[in-house]
């Protein structure tokens, strides 16, 4: 009789215990991830939304992440299967320093304009899927028991999150002053309202 891999985090709604407790571990689950990645993704929305663009310490947090992420995919006891879309996926962080190693055009062009979006995307997406990855790795038996529509609800909750991020990102003068900003340790963002306007 040969041995039964390991669930796999692709496998949509693989098949729990019905039960209170195997509900409450889905909703475990369900707020880890939902939680964790909504945490992470706020901060990056914000400072594109109030300074309009992404600090390096977050774009390289994220290729840290994703590359030891790459790593794990690759070291997994099972074969390669569907991993490899994964592999592809956690190499975007990369991709994107290796652009920024190249030398830049000083008159702009289209380099440079798919050189920030690819850092957008870095920024803004990298970060939410290598926690995505990262958990379906660590916690294989967690991540099966959210089903495909529990998925798409943390999706949309991260997506939410960033939005309204990027938004009191924008109108960060509405709630915030110059010296808050100061205060935290960062700088001035473009437009920051003052708390003692000159006269």
């Amino acid at each position: 009789m040969s041995a039964q891999a390991p669930p796999d985090p692709d496998d949509v709604g693989a098949a729990a215990d019905e039960g209170p407790e195997s509900g409450a571990a889905r909703h475990r689950a369900f707020a880890l991830v939902a939680i964790s990645m909504s945490i992470a993704i706020w901060w990056p929305a914000f400072t594109l939304g109030a300074w309009g663009e992404l600090f390096f310490d977050q774009m390289l947090t994220v290729w840290v992440a994703a590359t030891v992420g790459i790593v794990l995919v690759l070291t997994q006891p099972r074969s390669m299967g569907r991993r490899w879309w994964r592999v592809v996926a956690l190499a975007v962080p990369s991709l994107w320093l290796a652009l920024a190693f190249t030398p830049e055009n000083p008159t702009g062009g289209l380099a440079v304009v798919i050189l920030d979006l690819i850092a957008v995307v870095v920024g803004l997406l990298g970060i939410p899927f290598t926690l995505w990855t990262l958990v379906g790795i660590l916690w294989p038996e967690t991540f099966s028991a959210l089903s495909r529509g529990v998925r798409w609800a943390i999706a949309g909750i991260v997506v939410a999150v960033a939005v309204g991020s990027f938004l009191l990102g924008v109108f960060n003068g509405r709630f915030l002053t110059c010296q808050d900003f100061e205060l935290s340790g960062n700088s001035r963002p473009p437009g920051c309202v003052s708390a003692t306007p000159a006269p």
